[in-house]
Parts: C-alpha cells; structure tokens; sequence
C-alpha cells in the first residue's frame, strides 16, 4: 500500500494539467457560446412551463429569463478565466456550479457529456492547474509550479479512462454485437451523405461500426497509456470523435475528448506546444526563481479515492432492477451508456373525475415543448412525474381526486409496438422512487 502511495505522489511536471485546463476551458467557453446564439437557453430553460426533476434535486428551479442568461454569463466567462488560468479557483467553483445547476433544471436534456463536464469540473476545482502556463503565472512568476503528485494528473486520466472503458462495456449486449442495433436503423438514414453514404445503408458496416465502437471504447484508455502506441491511438481518437461528430450531430462532445485526451501525452509534447503558443502571442513566460514542488495532499487524496470509488460502483446500480435495462432504464442514465439503444413511442393520459364519471384526454403540448414530450413518452420516471403534475393542475381547477392513466406504447430497436405502462395503474398513487418499478410492463422481443 505504501508503495501505491508513492508511486501516485511522485513529482511529476505539471506541463499536462495546464493544456487541460486550457483547451478544457476554451471548448467549453465555445460551448457556451454556441448554446446562447442557438437561442437554446430560451427554448430549453425559459419558454416550456413544466420541467421534469431529477430525484433529489426538486427544489432545482429555473430562474426569470434575465436570471438564465445571467447564468450562461457567468457560465461563459468562468470557463474562459479557466483557459486562461486567471482567478482560476472562483472560475472553477463558478463553472462547476453554474453548469450543474442548469444541467439539475430538467432531466429531459441529460446528456452524458453534460455529465462528464460536471464530474471534470469539480475535479479540477482542487487542482492546481493555474500555476504554469497561465496568465496568472505571467504577472506572477513566482506563483509558477513546475512539479505537482502525479495523482494531481492521474484523477484526470482516470476520469477518461472510466468514461471509455464504461462506454465499452455498456456495448457488450447482444443488441449491439449480435444484431448491430440500434446502428443497423441510423446508419442507412445517412445513406445521402457524400462519397461514403452508399455504404452506411449496408448491413456488414453498421457490425463493422458497432464492433469497432465498443473494442475501441475498452481498449483506447490503455493504449493511450502506453508510450510507444499513444500518436496511433489519438489518430483513433480524432477520427472516432470526428465520425460520430458527422454522422449522429451529437454536439461538442467529441470535440470535448479530442481535447481532454491530450492530457495523455508526454511532458516534452505539452511543454512544446506551450512555447510556442506563448510564442505566437508573443508572451515571455518569466521562470519562478523560487519553484517548489506541491506537496501531496492525504485529506485531498482521500477524497479522490472516495470519488472514483462511487463513480466505479454506480453504473452497475442496474443489476439490482428486474426486467431489461434499456426498456425500464432504471439505472440507465449516469452510466455511460452512449448511443445504445433507439426508443421511441407516445403517452397518452387519461384523467377521471371520479365524482362524476367524465373522462378526457390530455394534450401533452399543451405543457410540454416536442423535446419534453418525446423524451417523457419513452420514460417512466418522467411519465410519473407528469402524472402528478397533471394531479395538482386539476385539483387546483375544483378535482379533488383525479385519477390518471396513461396508455404508454415504445419500440426498443425496431421491436413491434408494445405497452410500456400498466393502463389500468392510478398514476396519482404512484411516486417516483429508487424501488424496482413493477407496473412497468415486461419487454417482449417476439411480439
């Protein structure tokens, strides 16, 4: 153990968490950037009147529409400080807390990066990655770093590292090997796509993709690792993120790990394309005349272990739930679980007045936007959590005690049609908890 210890406390150059910290920023101040003039922060957290809660986190409301454009504000500039490593630990407790916060506003726009942003984002707020390659080090040099623990790095790579090989392994289920699925129904959509369109519409591509996808998610961390293979696996990497980037428009995720795994090479490369970086700006970094390594840090070392303890352990939460992951999702979602699966169906709520016997349905547009509505008809938490809400609409209009059902259809990989909720269920007397959902219906592949 004693030897563990200090292997991961060793001084190492800090060269490589200070690109991080720049290209990390930047990427995400550009994030921010294409967010605002998209007018997503109005479509997404201002115009819909409903918003769907992650468990825990109710009490997570939406500001007025000056308080959400604040927000990204605010959001923007702290992950532009952080580029540029100036007032770096305000930025970074400011950017942790300010993308968290929105990304807590509604559970329909989870996505995994926003996820993976959140977690680098409380790491890096107890990292020193301001003391070298940073503006505060050019007014500064004597608050310069050179040597850091090598955990100070490690927690970094290993946060990539669990990213992929969790990814990986998620792909390891029949759907995605044996049957190519969901790959063999979104290739052949993009069969128009110049030059290489007519072959996304043949079947042996979409096994070739799904094959390579998840050997490439297991197998990339490691080779990034090794010395002599990293130049031929980030070649991998960029042409991975690159496709997917092209063919599925996923955002600025793979823009994101193009950037984030430069932190796998070596201090010599970083430190060269620091200079002449610094050069082309035309800045002189002056060197500290009294550089002295950063100690290790048990307490903070501590919390690292506790942190990636719970991060290893969390996505397995599914084994606990009967019935099939990708049908329930329960467990699904913090899992890195990336593109596996495509579902779609439509919910339709019935509501009862029980003291006079009249029903009607309910239009789901009338408090969703289309993206709520989509991503609610395919998921029971959210479907529970609309049902109550529906609940206290009504009770507010003179019903006491409305009952609401819902008639909930999917499709899981091109699998026929088939109920997803229990239609006879009083949703009123459901809540949404971690317990195994039973009146969710079981997945038949053969209907």
């Amino acid at each position: 153990m004693n030897n563990i210890l200090q292997q991961i406390s060793r001084p190492t150059h800090i060269a490589a968490l200070a690109s991080f910290r720049f290209i990390f920023g930047l990427i995400l101040f550009a994030g921010v950037m294409r967010f605002a003039v998209n007018g997503w922060i109005t479509d997404l957290y201002i115009s819909p009147t409903f918003y769907f809660k992650y468990f825990g986190f109710e009490f997570v409301q939406p500001l007025d529409s000056l308080g959400m454009h604040l927000v990204f504000v605010v959001m923007g500039i702290s992950f532009l400080l952080i580029a540029i490593g100036y007032w770096y630990r305000i930025a970074s407790i400011m950017a942790f807390l300010s993308f968290t916060y929105v990304e807590l506003i509604d559970k329909t726009n989870y996505l995994n990066h926003y996820y993976f942003v959140s977690l680098v984002g409380l790491i890096l707020i107890f990292l020193p990655a301001d003391r070298y390659f940073s503006l505060r080090t050019i007014l500064k040099p004597e608050d310069e770093v050179t040597q850091i623990p090598a955990y100070k790095i490690g927690v970094l790579k290993l946060q990539l590292g669990i990213v992929y090989f969790y990814a990986g392994l998620a792909k390891l289920n029949a759907d995605w090997l044996l049957n190519a699925l969901p790959l063999k129904i979104w290739l052949p959509a993009k069969a128009n796509i110049p030059i290489l369109g007519s072959l996304l519409s043949k079947t042996w591509v979409a096994y070739v993709f799904s094959w390579f996808g998840a050997f490439y998610d297991l197998l990339i961390p490691f080779f990034l690792l090794m010395k002599k293979y990293r130049a031929f696996a980030y070649f991998f990497v960029i042409v991975f993120h690159l496709a997917t980037y092209f063919l599925f428009q996923i955002g600025m995720f793979p823009f994101v790990m193009i950037g984030a795994t430069i932190i796998f090479f070596s201090t010599d490369w970083h430190i060269k394309y620091q200079q002449k970086l610094l050069h082309l700006l035309r800045i002189k970094q002056i060197e500290s005349p009294t550089n002295k390594p950063l100690k290790s840090n048990k307490i903070l070392l501590t919390g690292f272990a506790l942190f990636f303890a719970f991060q290893l352990m969390f996505p397995f939460r599914f084994l606990v739930y009967p019935g099939k992951l990708f049908w329930t999702e329960q467990g699904y979602r913090f899992s890195w679980r990336v593109m596996l699966m495509e579902k779609a169906g439509y919910a339709t709520f019935h509501v009862t007045n029980p003291e006079n016997g009249r029903s009607w349905e309910v239009n789901n547009y009338d408090y969703l936007t289309p993206n709520q509505e989509k991503m609610m008809s395919t998921q029971a938490d959210m479907i529970i959590q609309f049902a109550h809400f529906l609940e206290k609409k009504y009770q507010n209009e003179g019903i006491k005690n409305p009952i609401i059902t819902v008639e909930c259809y999917a499709t899981l990989n091109g699998s026929p049609t088939q109920l997803m909720i229990d239609p006879t269920l009083d949703l009123t007397k459901v809540n949404d908890t971690f317990a195994p959902k039973k009146w969710i219906l079981p997945f038949n592949p053969n209907l």
